[in-house]
């Protein structure tokens, strides 16, 4: 399969966090087979840099030569070049293979270790001319340019100052300033672009500058222009974020894999949900747990904050003579009644990730006893108004228990027909569990 290639000349962290690392994660999540130069070794975790080892200049320069004697590299990016030295071997030798750069100026690590000796800062700035795009943060657009930035009017004004030193284009990344949103600056020597996104309150992130400038850098390998490119990042840099790695006991590091991870999510729910319904399908005896207004089923996907994370039948499970019958197919945000069950069991363990209801009788409640599950219920007499019946009633059965049961029921009430919901980890897991519950219950002599 043949796909862009793109090149990181850049330091090593060896908490994997950023650099090298977060460079090549980036290119593989976005579909670029990622190349690596690198200049310096840290070592580094989550709390702070405590030794660098450069690489020499003439082995950085060997690292360049190699890699484009025998790969198609159009597009490099830079991050820790931490020497004037081996700031001008890269100079001289992307030039030479003519590598189109995209400039990320890094000058301290999210821990607030120098990462850029304070002599080589006029060879950085050198190094600007051959850029395509430079990506400072507020920080380093200060440094580069000499000004106090606090707004993004200022934002504005160094932008232009850096444009002087020679990029193509300048991008200065607004997540130092303060307030509810994040704006991210382009200045290409022509006009002033603006991409705005609600920030995230994340505290503490580690790799987010490597990530930006490595996801631009990929999609316009990909032969995206730069504003598309841009926006595609901030969507990325944005889902990273949102799904931050707990690892570590310091800063959190960006997860690059996120939207690879959600979508891989996704296509396991449905085929989750679709496998438990078509053995549902299968089984007669589970004819019989199927209360009037149908069975549906559920997952959620990881952290799922509302109904359009959850997949269910776009249909029910019904009787039809003596067999399940099948009237729908798995769709996100169908299922509001089990969508809400399983919604609300999620946020109190993530591990409860799927619901489904059967009919309500005493005995299906005790032979759920008796297979070892622990029961939960609620009144609806007892509902306060204005709320969403299934989260008040989960929820109430959740506080009542202290965790989540693995069956909630409830008797009904005034047009609404008794239930039993089964909770577990997955669809399938809960399929298995109502087809024992109505082979149990057929072999009971009032069945």
């Amino acid at each position: 399969m043949k796909i862009p290639c793109a090149l990181t000349i850049a330091g090593s962290d060896s908490g994997g966090g950023a650099g090298i690392q977060a460079d090549l994660k980036t290119f593989s999540a976005l579909g670029v087979h990622g190349l690596s130069v690198i200049t310096a070794l840290t070592a580094q975790n989550t709390r702070g840099v405590f030794g660098i080892l450069e690489i020499s200049p003439e082995f950085v320069g060997k690292q360049i030569a190699v890699v484009a004697s025998d790969f198609d590299v159009e597009l490099a990016k830079t991050g820790m070049l931490s020497s004037s030295v081996i700031i001008n071997i890269v100079k001289k030798k992307t030039k030479k293979h003519g590598m189109r750069l995209v400039v990320d100026p890094v000058m301290i690590s999210a821990t607030g270790h120098p990462l850029l000796k304070e002599d080589a800062v006029d060879a950085l700035i050198g190094l600007l001319g051959q850029a395509e795009v430079v990506t400072p943060n507020i920080p380093e657009a200060q440094k580069l340019s000499g000004m106090r930035i606090n707004s993004v009017q200022t934002m504005e004004k160094a932008a232009k100052a850096i444009y002087k030193m020679g990029p193509a284009a300048v991008l200065i990344k607004g997540g130092h300033l303060k307030g509810k949103t994040v704006t991210e600056l382009l200045y290409d020597g022509k006009k002033i672009q603006k991409f705005e996104g609600e920030r995230i309150e994340a505290g503490a992130i580690h790799g987010t500058g490597c990530s930006f400038s490595s996801a631009i850098t990929a999609e316009l390998a990909k032969g995206e222009q730069l504003k598309d490119a841009i926006l595609k990042t901030k969507k990325f840099i944005e889902s990273s974020i949102e799904a931050r790695l707990e690892v570590g006991k310091g800063v959190q590091p960006v997860n690059q894999m996120s939207q690879l991870y959600l979508a891989a999510e996704r296509g396991h729910a449905m085929d989750d949900v679709w496998s438990a319904a078509k053995l549902l399908r299968e089984s007669r005896e589970f004819a019989k747990l199927i209360p009037q207004v149908g069975t549906n089923i559920a997952m959620a996907l990881p952290g799922a904050k509302d109904l359009s994370e959850i997949v269910g039948l776009s249909g029910r499970i019904v009787r039809v003579g003596e067999m399940p019958h099948l009237t729908g197919f798995p769709e996100w945000g169908i299922s509001r009644h089990v969508g809400n069950i399983v919604l609300t069991a999620h946020r109190a363990d993530t591990r409860i990730r799927a619901a489904m209801n059967v009919k309500y009788s005493p005995e299906i409640v005790k032979i759920c006893e008796r297979m070892g599950l622990i029961i939960g219920k609620f009144d609806r007499s007892e509902e306060p108004t204005k709320v969403r019946t299934m989260v008040w009633g989960t929820e109430h059965a959740i506080r009542k228990a202290g965790f989540v049961p693995d069956v909630i029921y409830d008797k009904g009430g005034e047009g609404k027909e008794p239930m039993v919901r089964l909770l577990g980890s997955s669809p399938l897991e809960l399929a298995a569990r109502a087809v024992r519950i109505a082979e149990n219950l057929a072999n009971t002599k009032d069945f």
